[in-house]
């Protein structure tokens, strides 16, 4: 029996220009100090940066900046960002980037009513209790954290990649404009349509009173994401198949597909001790590792969603066995992943052996079974890494 509050109180302005005027406006209903996070520079080089502060001094906007948001964001660099909102009184954070910049401002923000480290809300070691509103400009469609609660940050010292998650850290406000995604990259464009069909999929393989009308919903996200990232690479500029990536990467993640499906996430928690220990891309680590753990979870007893995921979402004929669409259906994602999208099909050409791949396992099994579509114990981890290499 399905049972489950639905709440997603953010406002998004989707499409071209949609910063002219509403951006400051918003803005404005928050308070006059703006602390302006972004990465790399990137937003310089495509002229979005000068749009955004000519917007904000019109309106009369004190801002304040922090730059140099890693793609895998550093605790410190959310340390210094929580630091700028006491020392200067900020009212509102700006986050102008991907899934990193946005994740990184959502525990500044958290961190403006807390005195110690930051890293403390990952550890568990600090609770939430008050936050900054946080609005968004989207520049990569990967993570939907645009639209979420939720973040994962890094900490180089421990080798620990964690997140957490908490309703007051959600955006209040997200400007998505496909066009500011235009100057993304191939191997960025593949590797955050990886993400997005990671997060569909986590939820998607669930075998317990899973709702028909949500299931309808991922297999069409899925299939939107098979459609058109090999689009976008190969026309980075076709405004349709951006767009289509972008709004799907914020439902993969926004809640709503899995109201009905409580269960802890598989390859993400793998891929999280890769990061960690190696400093990928995230995208790419889960690419890799996905069609390896659908390999390693395929059964008799696990067949029945890899035949609905084979024949709804890759159109495999219906009338073969069970087993053989399910077998097609994981060549397939391969297919997509390694071949349509180019992505590295293995670790070994990343320079990754497995030295690290049981202390990896023995972090993720530390409280006991990695919980999921199948439970995992440290030694089916370590098989899943292995069949990586």
């Amino acid at each position: 029996m399905q049972s489950f509050i639905y709440d997603i109180p953010t406002k998004v302005y989707f499409g071209p220009n949609q910063i002219d005027n509403n951006l400051s406006n918003e803005l404005k209903k928050f308070g006059n100090k703006v602390l302006l996070v972004y990465g790399g520079g990137s937003i310089k080089k495509i002229g979005l940066y000068d749009k955004i502060i000519n917007e904000l001094n019109s309106a009369n906007l004190q801002v304040f900046e922090l730059s140099g948001i890693e793609p895998n964001p550093r605790h410190t660099s959310v340390n210094k960002g929580a630091q700028i909102c006491k020392q200067e009184d900020i009212d509102v954070i700006l986050a102008v980037g991907g899934g990193s910049v946005i994740d990184a401002t959502k525990f500044m923000a958290a961190g403006r009513y807390y005195n110690g480290d930051t890293w403390d809300f990952l550890i568990g070691k600090a609770q939430f209790t008050n936050a900054l509103p946080i609005v968004s400009i989207l520049t990569l469609s990967a993570t939907g954290s645009e639209m979420d609660t939720g973040g994962v940050i890094t900490n180089t010292e421990t080798k620990e990649k964690l997140g957490n998650s908490h309703p007051m850290l959600r955006p209040k406000v997200s400007f998505l404009d496909p066009t500011n995604t235009y100057s993304v990259s191939k191997y960025q464009t593949a590797c955050g349509s990886a993400d997005i069909l990671s997060h569909i999929i986590e939820v998607y393989f669930y075998s317990y009173d899973a709702m028909y009308m949500l299931d309808t919903v991922m297999e069409g996200l899925m299939k939107t994401v098979i459609k058109y990232a090999p689009i976008a690479i190969s026309q980075p500029d076709n405004y349709e198949a951006r767009a289509n990536l972008m709004w799907a990467s914020s439902w993969a993640i926004n809640g709503f597909v899995g109201q009905d499906k409580k269960h802890a996430w598989s390859c993400h928690p793998i891929e999280h001790e890769l990061s960690a220990f190696y400093d990928i891309t995230h995208g790419l680590g889960l690419a890799i590792l996905t069609p390896r753990w659908m390999k390693h979870v395929l059964s008799s007893n696990t067949v029945d969603k890899f035949y609905q995921f084979g024949v709804n979402v890759f159109d495999i004929d219906k009338n073969l066995s069970k087993m053989k669409v399910a077998e097609t259906a994981i060549e397939k994602l391969e297919s997509f992943l390694f071949k349509d999208l180019n992505l590295s099909d293995n670790l070994t050409k990343l320079n990754i052996d497995d030295s690290h791949f049981e202390t990896m396992a023995e972090r993720i099994t530390k409280d006991g079974p990695l919980k999921g579509f199948v439970d995992l114990s440290k030694n089916d981890i370590i098989e899943i890494y292995n069949a990586c290499l």
